[in-house]
């Protein structure tokens, strides 16, 4: 192993186990999905059950189970814990980063490090490797299967396309068939814009269809086997359905997937935006160039990020269902990118200094993301800045950051810098949101308090209902009292003995549901603004 290797090595590690692993349980499970995914998870762990996803003894059936399956050996492991429930998600995206750095030492030697640092710290890539979700999983298989097939296609060699189709294959145990779909409509906007179609028909290579088929589709057929109705539930409804109708209330205008993937490859989006207009207005003024001359294959693989980077982005807006997670399958493509194009730039006999235009922008965009970081427990809390002292100290840190970035920037060598003096806003900003904002994320969006409080006054385990609260907190409190928990809104009013959680000041309304049953008010979680109570079995007793 080189110097260079092994400072890469401990680069590597350094920044993945701290932007990825580092906290990764200092704030509970929060959002509707983290606990329920982690919930089947458990479900089928105690069941020893790998074929049929479950929630509350029941099929649950709308995703593939890839992150089910990590989630299992991760609680075998370790345990069953909030922090075991994210790290299938933090491990998917080190091996994504990894992936990305080897790609780059193996095809474009010398900026490795810079395209899996760029990778690893986008902001959309930290937040969802943090999460206990099917996205990164999906993002993880995505890429490789993507770099697989480039290296394919640079290299000739067909053990690199047996790599894009295994990947595709966990891709579709992951999130289903759109890894696939998406990988087909990048492979064929990038054969179109580089003249040469005959690439589609080059990749759909026999072994690697059957080595797709056999890593793919056992689980699909002994799901349905067990399950009949899974086709209807999976294929029908959550994939057909959810794309073509706003079947779960998740409705965003067309142009929802622009911002959101401008603010998911923070802090590089300035310079992102800037290598891929450069490449297209290269594309646009001489397409043909692209596929000619010595080297063309490295002018092509910028044009083949840039189809990467578009086809999720179109793809997921039109779809009538649209959630953030969607578009993480983007954002390495960015970041690749973005690496080539500093390497076009820099290894020019005379590299130029960043354009003071994108070095200001750039600047003011990564500075600014230590304000937001510094104040996260009143944007959690009180969904405002505050004001005063807490905004000017905030503000001056910032100050500092952007001129220090868009001074670094200007210099002659300055591209060179970009990595480093980003990262530093980076980690300076990971680092505040994991100090001062833990406490408000667990205590506002997590039922993990909620549940310790209540355990704590119980005298022996009960049932739990909840009447008119978030989904979020009903998911959070199954998972976290590993029980199910019963829902007054859906008529659910158990006849037994059992605990109560509903909004603050609900008492009357509780009353005149539970028919006369005695309730007593146990106590308040001011957090989150929900009171809970003890109510008695049927027939023991009247209100109070």
């Amino acid at each position: 192993m080189t110097n260079r290797t092994r400072t890469d090595s401990l680069l590597l590690a350094g920044f993945c186990a701290f932007l990825f692993l580092y906290g990764l349980g200092q704030f509970g499970l929060i959002g509707a999905d983290e606990p329920r995914y982690a919930q089947v998870a458990r479900e089928m762990l105690e069941r020893h059950d790998w074929i049929t996803p479950v929630l509350g003894g029941q099929p649950w059936l709308e995703k593939p189970p890839l992150y089910y399956w990590q989630a299992m050996l991760a609680y075998r492991i370790f345990g069953v814990s909030d922090w075991a429930a994210r790290l299938p998600a933090a491990l998917d995206a080190t091996f994504l980063v990894l992936a990305v750095y080897f790609f780059l030492r193996r095809f474009r030697p010398g900026f490795e490090l810079d395209g899996a640092l760029l990778t690893a710290s986008s902001a959309g890539i930290v937040g969802y490797a943090r999460a206990a979700s099917m996205d990164m999983a999906l993002a993880a298989a995505f890429t490789i299967g993507m770099l697989g097939w480039w290296a394919w296609r640079e290299s000739g060699k067909r053990i690199y396309l047996a790599v894009f189709y295994g990947f595709m294959a966990l891709g579709m145990l992951a999130k289903g068939p759109v890894a696939p779909l998406l990988a087909a409509a990048v492979i064929v906007l990038y054969a179109a814009a580089v003249r040469e179609l005959r690439l589609v028909l080059k990749t759909l290579w026999l072994p690697g269809i059957l080595l797709f088929c056999a890593i793919a589709l056992p689980w699909y057929f002994a799901v349905q086997m067990r399950n009949p109705e899974f086709f209807r539930v999976f294929i029908l409804e959550h994939n057909l359905a959810r794309f073509s109708r706003d079947l779960y209330h998740h409705r965003e205008p067309f142009w929802y997937y622009l911002p959101v993937t401008a603010l998911a490859l923070v802090p590089w989006t300035i310079f992102v935006i800037a290598a891929f207009v450069h490449r297209v207005r290269l594309w646009w003024a001489k397409p043909t160039s692209v596929g000619e001359g010595e080297g063309a294959l490295e002018d092509q693989f910028s044009m083949f990020a840039c189809c990467w980077l578009l086809v999720p982005v179109v793809f997921f807006s039109i779809s009538q269902s649209k959630l953030p997670g969607y578009i993480l399958p983007a954002l390495p493509a960015g970041a690749l990118l973005l690496a080539d194009y500093l390497r076009q730039h820099l290894e020019q006999s005379k590299p130029e200094p960043a354009a003071k235009g994108l070095a200001v922008l750039h600047a003011l965009l990564a500075g600014s993301l230590i304000v937001p970081a510094l104040l996260i427990a009143y944007l959690v809390t009180q969904h405002r800045l505050p004001r005063g002292q807490p905004m000017l100290v905030a503000l001056a840190v910032a100050f500092v950051l952007c001129a220090g970035i868009a001074l670094t920037l200007v210099r002659k060598t300055g591209l060179r810098m970009l990595r480093f003096v980003t990262l530093i806003t980076v980690v300076l900003a990971m680092g505040a949101v994991l100090k001062l904002g833990s406490g408000a994320l667990d205590q506002t969006l997590s039922a993990r308090p909620l549940a310790q409080e209540i355990a704590g006054m119980e005298t022996h385990p009960l049932p739990l209902a909840v009447y008119h609260v978030r989904r979020e907190l009903e998911y959070g409190l199954t998972f976290y009292r590993n029980q199910l928990t019963l829902n007054y809104d859906w008529g659910r009013v158990p006849p037994a003995e059992h605990l109560l959680v509903a909004p603050e000041n609900s008492l009357a309304e509780i009353a005149k549901l539970v028919g006369g049953r005695r309730v007593s008010y146990l106590g308040h979680y001011a957090a989150q603004r929900v009171d809970y109570y003890w109510v008695a079995a049927a027939g023991a007793g009247s209100t109070h």
